[in-house]
């Protein structure tokens, strides 16, 4: 079969499978993905019959932020993938290269990125959580946790506060998004990362603007 029909197959399993409780992980998460991966699979001349599959189940098995499985969720993905498609008879010859891709592309799993491949599905997946697609996924998440926006004594820990996103929302832009910027591997997704970043940085400001008028 050519690669748009085994899509087909990929994008049927992934809508099955979407679940309620996380729109930050939905259908429409998973396909901005794909696109930014095939883009950055053209420009840097890896093997589409990688990165694709590896794009389109990346989050093949969705757990919860606050799960204390969260750190095994690339893995579990990754093994579930692996026998949906010895299911559906995807040529064997990609299984483990896909496979790594999925457990590579998580930020909480550390697993170091071997392959081209893997470093253009990391690089889609973190770039949706940069910019404006990535300012709505982390209030989405917020709020699916009930967590408040910013500390009011000390919003953007500017006087000492300690950082910690498990108490405010905006303690997270520098726990853990800023840095994602750092980590992206291909120039393409550099450069993308940049803009995004001062997207969000744009927002900080407006924010504060708002909070001290």
């Amino acid at each position: 079969m050519i690669m748009s029909e085994w899509e087909k197959l990929f994008q049927t399993e992934i809508d099955r499978m979407t679940v309620a409780f996380d729109p930050s992980h939905d259908s429409l998460h998973l396909k901005r993905v794909v696109a930014m991966a095939k883009t950055f699979c053209e420009r840097e001349q890896a093997d589409p019959n990688i990165v694709i599959p590896g794009a389109w189940l990346h989050d093949f098995v969705v757990i919860p932020k606050d799960s204390p499985l969260r750190k095994q969720a690339s893995h579990i993905s990754a093994t579930r993938a692996v026998e949906f498609l010895e299911r559906i008879h995807y040529p064997k010859q990609y299984h483990a290269a896909i496979a790594h891709c999925i457990e590579a592309h998580s930020f909480s799993a550390n697993i170091p990125t071997e392959t081209l491949e893997a470093r253009i599905v990391q690089d889609a997946d973190r770039l949706d959580a940069l910019g404006a697609v990535g300012l709505a996924r982390v209030f989405i998440t917020a709020g699916r946790m009930t967590r408040p926006l910013y500390s009011e004594n000390d919003p953007f820990c500017e006087n000492g506060r300690t950082v910690d996103d498990s108490e405010f929302t905006i303690d997270h832009f520098y726990v853990k998004l800023f840095k994602i910027a750092e980590t992206l591997k291909t120039k393409s997704a550099l450069e993308e990362g940049q803009r995004r970043v001062q997207v969000m940085k744009k927002y900080l400001k407006d924010l504060a603007l708002e909070l001290h008028p």
